[in-house]
């Protein structure tokens, strides 16, 4: 029993030594000065249930997802979300972080009626948030 139970604590501290060991996802460093912001809706603003949301950028460019150019990312709407995407890590796709890999400057969204926040963040080629993150500051509209 002695021999099982030193076995499998062997077999984790290996695994743990290996995972620690294994390379992470390239995370771009975010250039000194860079902003995204939201230009509209502005916030706590009214809206109808279709919202147009233009996003700004200062001290970088936009290109598309795949295209690694210095100085570039792309556009992310993160719609009633709570908490920022997880650091070097690829930004989930799903109904509340909306992705503009074809680098687009803004979009028409649908929301319900009620009241919901919208933020930016910026990503590398690759989905992942830059490091330090650019993100906007959150706003909230009110849809009709």
């Amino acid at each position: 029993m002695k021999r099982i139970l030193f076995a499998l604590a062997l077999t984790s501290l290996t695994a743990a030594a290996f995972a620690a060991d294994a390379p992470g996802l390239p995370v771009t460093k975010a250039p000194a000065g860079a902003e995204v912001y939201i230009v509209s809706p502005k916030d706590g603003a009214t809206v109808g249930q279709s919202v147009t949301v233009v996003f700004g950028l200062k001290g970088m460019g936009v290109a598309p997802a795949g295209v690694k150019k210095e100085g570039t990312g792309h556009h992310h709407l993160l719609v009633d979300v709570k908490e920022l995407p997880t650091a070097g890590q690829p930004i989930p796709k799903d109904d509340t972080h909306l992705h503009f890999g074809n680098g687009q400057t803004e979009t028409t969204i649908k929301l319900a009626p009620g009241t919901h926040t919208l933020q930016l963040e910026l990503a590398d080629e690759n989905h992942i948030p830059f490091d330090p993150a650019i993100v906007s500051k959150k706003i909230t509209v009110h849809v009709k």
